[in-house]
């Protein structure tokens, strides 16, 4: 399963980056406003930083207007991969910019019907919202196991990018599931790593270590 960083910090990409835990970024208009930067020129630091596909979105609501803000935004840079709201104008864009051979990213999917209007469009990846439907009472995880299912069964290319991850249990059901991508914000990434019984095990190996009065280097 490929990981993505949900933000726009780039000292928090970098750390996790050098780690070997960054296989792309994921960016929204929200994002990019609390960063109080140029949303162009922190699109090209990112995608300057990282190899993977970096995720900037339109923000026209029009079908036209999303495709040239897509050829736009794909001059960034050659990683950068245009992300789409999933309506029917931001549908018609993916369209018209996956024929031009622009990687897409359709957004905003909270329905395995939205998620399949999205495939046939030839989207690059499709991002169903785990934790926004989870805040309604509508179990997150099962829409990202019907998307598998139904893309599975059509052989459908469209990669199913998790997005509103709020856990360390949202990433593992999603590999759980077969989600081939999660997006998430750097902390919940680091937490993957934490574990009561390692701190404890950890700290009673280098309490034996010191009695011995030895060092490695």
């Amino acid at each position: 399963m490929k990981f993505f960083v949900d933000s726009a910090d780039l000292d928090q990409i970098a750390q996790l980056n050098d780690v070997g835990l960054v296989d792309g970024v994921t960016t929204n208009p929200s994002i990019i406003a609390k960063s109080g930067r140029d949303f162009k020129e922190v699109i090209a630091e990112i995608c300057a930083l990282v190899e993977g596909p970096v995720s900037a979105e339109v923000t026209a609501i029009k079908a036209d207007e999303m495709i040239a803000e897509g050829r736009l935004l794909r001059k960034i840079a050659p990683n950068v991969c245009v992300k789409l709201p999933l309506t029917m104008d931001g549908l018609t864009a993916c369209n018209k910019l996956s024929a031009e051979e622009v990687p897409t990213n359709v957004t905003l999917c909270f329905s395995a019907n939205q998620a399949i209007l999205a495939a046939k469009c030839g989207a690059s990846f499709i991002s169903p919202f785990i934790g926004r439907l989870d805040d309604i009472n509508i179990d997150g995880l099962e829409l990202i196991e019907e998307i598998r299912t139904i893309y599975d069964n059509y052989g459908y290319e469209t990669e199913i990018l998790a997005a509103s991850i709020r856990s360390v249990n949202h990433i593992k059901e999603c590999a759980i599931i077969g989600a081939d991508v999660i997006t998430s914000p750097p902390d919940v990434i680091r937490k993957m790593a934490d574990h009561p019984l390692t701190d404890k095990g950890l700290a009673a190996f280098l309490k034996d270590w010191e009695k011995t009065g030895q060092t490695i280097l």
